[in-house]
């Protein structure tokens, strides 16, 4: 039974082949807005690329490089800590993403006013980021950082985020101008602002409950492939009267992709509903290793 739920939940070609055109597509729309509108004006975006920006003014050399470079671990990391798929396809994105930014690094910005190009730049960052975390990855190691220190700390992943990115924009008003810095703040809100839309409202955590036939393979399942603790509920059907298990489970954004999987791997005919979580707090919300 579980063999053939395996066998009848494997993405087609299409299905795959759909996938990547998306994330390079994402990919390609992230990089025009950095390479279009925020860096020649010397607006930054926050992470790893604005950390690659600032080194690229230093050192000379193109962004996508540092792009590449620093985000080779956090892919590593992301293998072991969300899955496979999210890792190759995270690794599709960012390449794509870093060969792009050199690529369109000699063509002419198309503004020079600054606000223009906040605007517009942090639009594209966000469509980018949006479509390519829809389809299963991201184009920055700097979410799969907080994931880790969130399982060494007590502060939560927006907060991990929040620290770095203050560090970043405060290095970006010394290495450039004080206005430049405010306007890759502003850039920054934009496309978190868009990310949210593109992705249909997706943040940080979500709830996931899940009846199933299987749902002790199911538990087991996510416990050992996600490395997230479950608590089963006991619930009884309605209409039929009959008595239910159902999994609650809290993810990370970065994992609902993984989620789902896991689920189709074992029973397609599973109900999974999956809800928004503005903050979590408390209890054993860590994740264990997996391996």
């Amino acid at each position: 039974m579980v063999q053939s739920a395996v066998k009848a939940s494997k993405l087609t070609f299409g299905q795959i082949s759909f996938r990547i055109i998306m994330v390079i597509i994402g990919a390609l729309i992230f990089g025009a807005g950095l390479e279009l509108f925020l860096v020649p004006n010397n607006i930054m975006d926050g992470g790893i690329v604005g950390i690659s920006i600032i080194l690229s003014h230093f050192l000379g050399l193109p962004i996508g490089v540092f792009i590449f470079i620093i985000n080779l671990p956090f892919i590593f990391i992301g293998y072991k800590q969300i899955g496979k798929t999210f890792a190759l396809t995270t690794t599709l994105g960012i390449s794509i993403l870093s060969v792009s930014t050199v690529l369109m690094h000699h063509l002419h910005p198309f503004t020079k006013d600054l606000l223009l190009a906040t605007i517009f730049g942090g639009i594209l960052l966000g469509i980018g980021v949006g479509i390519v975390i829809r389809y299963g990855g991201c184009l920055d190691g700097t979410e799969v950082l907080a994931i880790l220190f969130n399982k060494k700390t007590p502060f939560s992943v927006g907060e991990v985020i929040l620290f770095i990115n203050v560090i970043i924009f405060t290095a970006a008003g010394f290495v450039f101008t004080w206005e430049q810095a405010m306007y890759s703040v502003v850039a920054y809100y934009i496309a978190s602002k868009v990310i949210d839309i593109v992705v249909l409202g997706m943040e940080e955590s979500k709830s996931i409950y899940i009846i199933s036939e299987q749902i002790e393979e199911i538990g087991q399942a996510i416990m050992d492939r996600l490395g997230r603790g479950v608590t089963y509920l006991h619930g009884e059907g309605a209409y039929t009267g009959n008595n239910k298990k159902v999994i609650f489970c809290i993810i990370t954004r970065l994992e609902e992709s993984k989620m789902k999987e896991i689920v189709r791997s074992i029973d397609t005919q599973a109900f999974l509903a999956i809800g928004n979580i503005s903050e979590v707090k408390g209890g054993r919300f860590k994740k264990k290793a997996i391996h």
